[in-house]
């Protein structure tokens, strides 16, 4: 297994590099979005609109933050289980997302959209939502106010430890 300094904005074209099991130290801009609001988001591209996030290159962090306490950007980070975003996950995969971070299995409809776009799914440490916060530098609420926590943020991390979990060669992490 190897290591690799990646920023989020390379994500797209580093991907094919990147293996099941590699660990990935990741630094840039993020976007926070859970099951509510990929609904959204999936309505919002089958209706045709606009979305709150540039779709291509981006990178989705599966977290529903908590308020900052003072003086912080951010409260506790930690990922929620990423299969709650299975259903959407293709769409926003064939419109040009890069790459996703959650904790757990993903379906074979994800699996195959991460290879067919060349994207990856990379794993947080789940329980770890305190010490996750301390790689953010930067938070701010962008989209669907009315989900509180839940809501989506662009978020600046820094030296945010990963684990490929899925490549865009159809390996995995989560099958023998």
């Amino acid at each position: 297994m190897a290591e690799y300094i990646i920023d989020t904005a390379d994500l797209k074209q580093r991907a094919p590099e990147l293996h099941a099991g590699d660990r990935v130290i990741l630094s840039g801009t993020v976007y926070t979005s859970r099951d509510a609001a990929h609904k959204r988001l999936v309505s919002i591209i089958n209706e045709g609109g606009e979305l709150p996030f540039p779709l291509d290159g981006a990178c989705i962090y599966y977290a529903g933050p908590t308020p900052a306490p003072e003086g912080l950007p951010i409260g506790s980070c930690g990922p929620t289980t990423s299969s709650r975003m299975d259903p959407f996950a293709p769409l926003l995969l064939d419109k040009g997302l890069a790459a996703m971070i959650g904790k757990g299995e993903r379906n074979s409809a994800v699996c195959e959209a991460v290879k067919r776009n060349k994207a990856v799914y990379l794993c947080a440490i789940g329980g770890a939502g305190a010490l996750a916060a301390k790689c953010v530098e930067e938070c701010e609420e962008i989209a669907f106010f009315d989900l509180g926590c839940e809501s989506v943020k662009r978020i600046k991390i820094k030296d945010f430890p990963l684990i490929v979990g899925i490549d865009c060669h159809g390996g995995t992490m989560f099958k023998e």
